[in-house]
This record gives C-alpha cells, structure tokens and sequence, in this order.
C-alpha cells in the first residue's frame, strides 16, 4: 500500500499528535530503552560502519544476519496479524523486509546465494527468541517490530548513504535495497502514524513495561550479533576504506570531536558546537570531500535518538 493510500487507514487525525504523556507506549519504549540504545551505537562494529571503514565481506554477512532477523520476524507478523494487540501495526507493504534482502544478497552472493549463507549463532539466539515470542506472547512481536522497522527508518538511512559511498555501489541502489522503503512518502509522517498506533493499543500498565523489557532485550541481541561482526571481522584481510572521521575512541579527551555528540548538539539548538566541528572536519584530508554527506548523516543519528 502506498502511503498516499495510508488515508483510508486513518492517517488522517494521527498526523496531527496531541501531547504525549509518559505513560504512552511510545514514550516509555523510547526512555526505556535510551540506555541501551546509545551502549548499541557505541560497539565498535557501528562505530567503523559509521566512519565508513567497511569491509565489503563484512558488510554482506551483516546483510545475512538481517535477512535471517527479518524472515523470522515477519513470519511472526503474518502468523499473528489479526492479534488485536498487534494488527493495528500491520504494514506488510509499506515496511516488511525479507524480500529486498533477498534481493541484496542475490547481488552480493549471485543467483545460487541461498546455497552459500548459513545463520550465524548470535544470529540464531536472535531469531529463537522472535520465534518464541511470535508463538508464546504475541504482543511481544510490537517490541521487536518498533526496534528494527524504525531505526530502518532513521538511523538506517544514515547507513546507506555511508556504506554506497564506501562500498562504491551503484547510484541506482542494487545491493542496499533493503534500506529502500518505496510505499513510504515520508518516513517522518509514517513513524508518526506508527507511534500513534503504538499508542493506542488497549494494553495495561503491566504489558508496557514487558514491551520496554523486551524492546531492550532486542537492542542487547543486536549488539551480540554486532560482537560477532567485529570478530569475525578481525579475521579477515581484506583492505578497509576509512573515510576517517573521528569517533568516541579516537577523540583524545575532547567530547567536542565526537560526531554523535555534535549531532545531538545541533538537535538542541548548539549552533555553535556545529560550527567547531565543520572547521574539525574542514581542516582533515578528505574532510572537504566528505562534509556533506557527513552532516546529513548526524543528523540522522540525532533524528533517531530524538524520536
């Protein structure tokens, strides 16, 4: 369904939110899980990928992990998609993933690469535990499905940009269609009409509070499946391209380095911690080259951190 459709689905009145309260699913999920969220950003994995020191191989196998993460979870969806405290948050057109994947590992790996990726052990834990939900606690799966379907649509879009430019994939998108919502007009209007949603399941004090636990639970398997990266990672040969931009671990004491917290400034108004950076990133080798890309993409991170 394309989002001009999303209309006759009640988008009307959502658009426009009133003023939330704490105890809106929405808002606990989002505090809830702040901590976590920032421990996931800062593993060492999305660090590199930010600062565009991809490894091509790497890339594909976190592709593998997804595609495995997204196949168990929207079969949960299908199976659970009259669930009264799910069906409200069923967009299989507008969000569902498995198949772009499918198609960016076909790009990566060829037409026989069903025969050539295998799930990996965080991986599985990941998708053992989705399976479980899906069977056992089907209110759980909208936990897993806030997680991954709208940081896709924040801090995802960040990622493609960083890993085209790096990885030199095509301008017309193969290989990163995953991060392609096309029955989506505007990702801020649609995370809206889902917050909204979120916000009006009919679900008691005690069930939100197992959604933000297990919403936490979902970012803790995403950073074990980016441990696993990194490992892996180390045992590869394979030259990396490093757009070399600065990050936590290299900022020499001076937070005004990290890019993350220049991000969050100028989501709060910090015009001038802005401006420090620009001349950080002016004054580096490839910086000229790369601000551009470089100021969307925190300020996509803060987007997300925000939301």
């Amino acid at each position: 369904m394309s989002a001009e459709k999303m209309g006759t689905r009640g988008l009307g009145n959502e658009e426009k939110e009133g003023a939330l309260s704490p105890e809106d699913l929405s808002e606990m999920l989002a505090a809830g899980t702040k901590e976590v969220h920032e421990k996931a950003e800062n593993t060492q994995f999305v660090k590199d990928f930010l600062r565009g020191r991809i490894r091509k191989e790497l890339f594909k196998l976190g592709a593998v992990a997804l595609y495995y993460t997204y196949t168990a979870m929207e079969e949960e969806i299908e199976r659970n998609k009259d669930h009264p405290q799910f069906a409200p948050l069923y967009f299989p057109a507008e969000l569902h993933r498995h198949e772009a994947l499918a198609r960016d590992l076909e790009y990566f790996y060829g037409p026989e690469w069903r025969n050539q990726i295998t799930c990996s052990k965080a991986t599985q834990c990941y998708v053992d535990r989705i399976h479980q939900v899906g069977e056992e606690d089907p209110v759980l799966l909208v936990a897993h499905a806030y997680t991954r379907y709208m940081g896709d649509l924040s801090g995802g879009q960040v990622l493609k940009k960083v890993a085209q430019r790096a990885l030199k994939l095509p301008p017309t998108g193969e290989g990163l269609e995953f991060y392609q919502f096309d029955g989506i007009h505007s990702a801020k209007a649609f995370k809206q009409l889902y917050r909204s949603r979120m916000n009006e399941l009919e679900l008691d004090m005690d069930t939100k509070k197992r959604l933000v636990d297990e919403a936490v639970k979902a970012f803790q398997f995403n950073m074990e499946v980016f441990e696993e990266l990194e490992e892996i990672g180390k045992t590869f040969q394979e030259d990396v391209l490093d757009a070399g931009m600065p990050v936590h671990g290299a900022m020499d004491g001076d937070i005004s380095k990290c890019p993350y917290y220049a991000a969050k400034m100028a989501a709060s108004g910090g015009t001038a911690y802005m401006c420090q950076m620009a001349m950080v990133v002016l004054r580096h080798p490839t910086g000229q080259v790369l601000f551009a890309t470089w100021f969307a993409a925190l300020a996509g991170l803060a987007a997300w951190y925000l939301m």
